[in-house]
């Protein structure tokens, strides 16, 4: 998202994506680009409103799916659409190796490289908060939205480019670690505690007891850290709960997914051979999936995306790692790189996509209202009206974005 590692596209030269000018053994990496590209159409994709138009198919194991993997899940496991923000931190960790080479060729020191990413991550917190704040009357402080939490963690990723594998792993390993023992010893919500006071219905199915209920919504370490937090920011009305339980702390493990992509892209860097690195990834991917399901199954910890669970960091990263060596295979292994180019259309300018997904997606869909309504829906009808109405104003993106793809416009930060 930030730096990525630079793409080979026919009749483009992307300032966006830098790559090791000075490495002989990997100068470009197309997956990483058209993997961000999915990422981001997976983002877009909630335009076409397909869990909603699941509800005319209760019967439907198909549809199902479709609204599972379209949705958050509401508190425990993981849908595909559960993998958007962990795949885009991901991506930002996997892209930072060749940025630094990048920037080290260019005989940039390492001061002024720091310098950059202090201003990056303060962009990235700011503009996060911009974005947050188009529909309240103030400016709106969060920090659980995807651009604040990467820039939370920037600056501690960009000085872990600089030490040895073996630093980075430990750090990742000493995250998930303390990370989970905070919210283990954090006092668990009594019997007496008051749910529907924090915007939990009493007798919510996801509500765990137990041990398990350490990370209960809207009553765990996560919580209790922005009811403090949050309320030394002007606000319209105090902080009492995150209606879906998103925090400002989940900052931190989402520093481990990030670390999770700095090695990936330190491994992918390297001078192993293409079917070595892909059988890393695989290996990598699924031994992280089990090791969250175990963490899951043992007791230990549940695999929970709103307050980013260690567990979930393990079992998020792993997928995200497995789709990733799908594209490897598919791109660098074996050639096949012509289908992809709708998607790096859209991975090279995820900064762009991210602000207009928020700023432009409610104008083209009034436009398309407008003045093409009736025709949407006497082709779609009712209940696919949603759906094409939603992937027309994707394509309107896509064009937008395409566009600026044939004039080299790039934006990044």
């Amino acid at each position: 998202m930030i730096e990525s590692a630079q793409v080979e596209s026919p009749g483009t030269e992307a300032p966006v994506v830098e790559a090791g000018r000075t490495s002989e053994v990997i100068t470009r990496l197309i997956s990483l680009d058209a993997f961000r590209g999915l990422v981001m159409v997976l983002m877009l994709g909630e335009a076409m409103r397909l869990f909603d138009v699941a509800r005319a198919f209760p019967n439907s194991l198909l549809w199902r799916v479709i609204a599972f993997n379209t949705q958050h899940v509401e508190w425990q496991g993981c849908s595909l659409h559960d993998l958007i923000q962990p795949a885009f931190s991901f991506l930002v960790g996997a892209a930072l190796p060749f940025s630094i080479t990048s920037r080290e060729s260019k005989g940039q020191t390492f001061g002024l490289m720091l310098g950059h990413a202090i201003r990056r991550a303060f962009i990235l917190i700011f503009l996060g908060i911009f974005l947050r704040s188009l529909h309240s009357t103030q400016t709106y402080f969060t920090f659980e939205d995807t651009l604040t939490q990467i820039g939370l963690g920037y600056v501690f990723l960009f000085l872990l480019g600089f030490t040895r594998v073996r630093t980075q792993v430990v750090t990742l390993v000493l995250i998930l670690v303390f990370f989970w023992a905070a919210f283990a010893l954090y006092p668990a919500p009594g019997p007496q505690f008051d749910y529907a006071r924090v915007g939990v219905p009493q007798n919510w199915p996801h509500l765990y007891t137990g041990f398990f209920s350490h990370w209960n919504k809207n009553s765990n370490l996560s919580w209790a850290f922005d009811v403090w937090f949050l309320n030394l920011f002007p606000r319209e009305h105090p902080f009492v709960f995150n209606q879906g339980g998103w925090s400002t702390l989940s900052f931190i493990p989402t520093l481990g997914t990030m670390i999770m992509g700095l090695l990936t892209g330190e491994w992918l860097k390297g001078k192993r051979s293409k079917e070595h690195k892909l059988q890393g990834l695989v290996v990598t991917g699924v031994a992280l999936v089990l090791l969250g399901l175990i963490c899951q199954w043992t007791g230990i910890c549940p695999i929970v995306k709103r307050v980013w669970t260690s567990s979930y960091t393990l079992y998020s990263g792993g997928l995200v790692v497995l789709i990733l060596a799908g594209f490897y295979a598919l791109i660098e292994l074996k050639g096949w790189r012509r289908w992809a180019f709708p998607l790096l259309v859209v991975g090279m300018n995820s900064i762009a996509v991210y602000v207009m997904s928020w700023t432009m997606e409610t104008f083209f869909g009034d436009a398309l209202d407008r003045h093409f309504g009736g025709a949407i829906s006497f082709i779609a009808g009712t209940t696919f009206r949603p759906v094409l109405h939603g992937f027309l104003v994707v394509l309107i993106f896509w064009l937008v974005l395409y566009w600026m793809y044939r004039r080299k416009v790039f934006v990044k930060i």
